[in-house]
């Protein structure tokens, strides 16, 4: 049986060996390194309870300041990416909803995550392939500070689809299952 920790093992693996690895989030390695990330696993497979487990983890990030970001990891539910996209939709909204625009902002990542515009076997698509579904719960204070530090970030996700494309669909396939 799987438990949440080997999915946040996991998790932390695909962040390390893809998100950093691949340079997908030149920002990544350095919350990584002072273990500013939290992590938590929503067993439900209810689109409802995720909500509301998303929006406790708005009020984690509110009251712990230690955290720059959050991993809301969904093992069990959202697995169909449109049912996903609702999801995110429904938790931008609450960001708005709840007085939160400004301050936090929503990264989705999903194993079957597909870029509009592309096809399902675009290698492109691995740059927000995860293992589970999760959200990425970023503050926005914090983003705005490290893109200060980085030359050009608007070529950020055009660098990744370049690498994603370069190395290829199988490649990509290969190095996000190997995290599992």
């Amino acid at each position: 049986m799987v438990t949440a920790q080997d999915i946040i093992d996991q998790t932390k693996k695909w962040i390390i060996e893809v998100v950093i690895g691949c340079n997908f989030c030149p920002f990544a390695a350095r919350v990584i390194k002072q273990k500013s990330v939290f992590y938590k696993v929503e067993n439900s497979t209810k689109a409802e309870i995720c909500l509301e487990s998303f929006l406790q983890e708005l009020t984690q990030l509110d009251n712990d300041d230690t955290f720059e970001t959050g991993f809301l990891i969904f093992p069990n539910a959202l697995t169909l990416f449109n049912d996903y996209l609702n999801m995110v939709s429904a938790a931008e909204k609450l960001i708005t909803e709840k007085g939160y625009d400004g301050i936090y902002q929503v990264a989705s990542f999903h194993p079957h995550y597909i870029f509009a515009g592309t096809t399902e076997e675009d290698a492109a698509n691995y740059t927000n392939r995860s293992i589970y579904p999760m959200i990425h719960l970023l503050r926005e204070n914090s983003i705005n500070k490290a893109l200060e530090l980085y030359d050009n970030p608007r070529d950020i996700p055009d660098n990744n689809i370049d690498f994603a494309r370069n190395k290829g669909l199988i490649y990509m396939k290969m190095l996000r299952n190997s995290c599992i």
